[in-house]
C-alpha cells in the first residue's frame, strides 16, 4: 500500500515545517510502504439430522430417473426400427407374391382368350380374368411406394446409414426367429420397465426430499475460522508466530423462518403422495400392458399356425394338380387355380409371421427387454 502524505506535510508547515527549508531538507509527497497480506476463511456444517444427506440422496435418485427415462427414449426408437425392418420385409415378400400372381393371371387370360377365340371358352370368363390380371398389376406400384417409404424411415431411424445398405437389408438379411414366450411375466422382469424404474427412483427421490424438509426444520451446528497473516516482509511467511487464527461455533435455530419451512415439509408430502399415485399407475399400467402383449402374442401364433396349414394344404393341391395335367386327366386352367391359391395361401401367411413378429416386438416393449 502507499498512503498519500499531503496533509502530513501541510501540518508541518502550520507548525512551522518551513524551517526545514533552510537545511535543505527536501519533504516527499508521499510515503510509500509495501504491506503483503493472506488468508484463508472456511465454514464447515455438522450434519447432525441427515438434511444434506437426504438432500444428496434425493438427487441421486432424481439422476437414477433420468437414466431409466433415457433408457426408455432408446428402447421406442429400436423397437421403432425393428418394426420399420419387420415391414420392409413383409413388403419384400408381399411384391414378390404379388408379381406371382400377375405371372399366372398372365398365363391364364392367355389360355381363356385362346379357348374363346376357339369357340370353347365364355367371353365372360375372359373379362373376369383380365380384371383380376389388372387388379394384380395396380397393387404393385402400392406395395413399392410403401417399401420405399419404410426404407426411407429406417434410414432415418438409424440415424442417416448409407441408403445402399438400408435398401438391400430386406434381401440379405433373414426375417426374425420367432421362439416361443412365457406364459407368465415375473415381477422381477416387469420391475426393469424403464417407465416403471422412474417411478419407483422419484418415489424413493420424493422420500429422502421431504426428509430433507423436516430436518431443516431443527436447528444447525456449524463451524467457521479463518486463517492468515500480514506483514511488510515476505521473509516472516513461513513463521508460526506471524500468523492469526480464528475459529468460532454457532447454533443456528430456525426462529423466524419457520412458517416457510413448514410450507417445504407440506410441498414436499403432497410431491411424495403424487410421486406413489404415479408409481402405482406406472406398475397397474404396465401390468395390463403386458397381459394385453401376452394375449395378443398367442392369438398371434395361433393365427400363424392356422396360416400354415392352409398354406401347406395350398401347396399340396397345386402339386395334385400339377401330377393331374402331367397324366392328362386335368386341364391346364385347373393347374393355374390351384398356383394362384397357393401364391394367395402364401402372402396370407406372411402377414400372419408379419403379425407375429409385431406381437413378439410389443411384448418386448411391455416387458421393458428380455424375460
Amino acid at each position: 500500500d502507499a498512503p498519500s502524505n499531503v496533509g502530513f506535510v501541510a501540518q508541518l508547515q502550520e507548525l512551522g515545517g518551513d524551517a526545514f527549508g533552510l537545511f535543505d531538507v527536501p519533504l516527499p509527497d508521499r510515503l510509500d510502504q509495501a504491506t503483503y497480506s493472506a488468508g484463508l476463511d472456511f465454514a464447515y456444517e455438522i450434519d447432525f439430522w441427515g438434511r444434506d444427506t437426504s438432500a444428496a440422496r434425493a438427487a441421486h435418485s432424481e439422476r437414477l430417473a433420468s437414466e431409466a427415462d433415457l433408457r426408455a427414449a432408446r428402447m421406442g426408437v429400436v423397437a421403432e426400427t425393428v418394426a420399420t425392418y419387420l415391414e420392409i420385409v413383409d413388403l419384400g415378400r408381399q411384391h414378390g407374391y404379388a408379381k406371382e400372381t400377375v405371372r399366372i393371371l398372365g398365363e391364364w387370360a392367355v389360355l381363356a382368350e385362346d379357348r374363346y377365340e376357339r369357340g370353347v371358352g365364355d367371353v365372360r370368363d375372359v373379362y373376369a380374368i383380365r380384371r383380376n390380371l389388372r387388379d394384380a398389376e395396380a397393387a404393385l406400384p402400392g406395395i413399392t411406394a410403401r417399401r420405399t417409404d419404410a426404407q426411407g424411415r429406417l434410414q432415418v431411424l438409424a440415424g442417416g446409414s448409407d441408403a445402399e445398405l438400408v435398401a438391400d437389408l430386406s434381401e440379405s438379411m433373414p426375417s426374425p426367429a420367432l421362439t416361443d414366450s412365457p406364459v407368465v411375466i415375473s415381477a422381477e422382469t416387469l420391475a426393469q420397465r424403464p417407465d416403471v424404474a422412474a417411478a419407483r427412483q422419484r418415489l424413493a427421490a420424493a422420500g429422502f426430499a421431504l426428509d430433507a424438509r423436516r430436518a431443516a426444520l431443527l436447528p444447525s451446528l456449524s463451524l467457521s475460522g479463518s486463517i492468515g497473516l500480514q506483514s511488510s516482509q515476505t521473509d516472516v511467511w513461513f513463521d508460526p508466530d506471524q500468523w492469526f487464527r480464528n475459529l468460532s461455533s454457532n447454533l443456528l435455530a430456525p426462529v423466524f423462518q419457520g412458517g416457510r419451512l413448514r410450507g417445504n415439509v407440506a410441498l414436499a408430502k403432497a410431491n411424495l403422495r403424487e410421486a406413489t399415485s404415479t408409481y402405482g399407475k406406472a406398475v397397474a399400467t404396465a401390468t395390463a400392458e403386458v397381459g394385453a402383449a401376452l394375449a395378443a402374442l398367442e392369438s398371434s401364433r395361433e393365427r400363424a399356425s392356422l396360416l400354415a396349414s392352409r398354406a401347406g394344404e395350398a401347396d399340396a393341391e397345386k402339386v395334385l394338380q400339377e401330377r393331374r395335367y402331367a397324366a392328362g386327366i386335368a386341364d391346364y386352367r385347373t393347374v393355374l387355380g390351384a398356383a394362384q391359391l397357393e401364391v394367395a395361401a402364401l402372402a396370407a401367411l406372411a402377414a400372419g409371421e408379419r403379425e407375429l413378429a409385431y406381437a413378439r416386438l410389443a411384448l418386448h416393449r411391455a416387458v421393458g427387454g428380455a424375460w
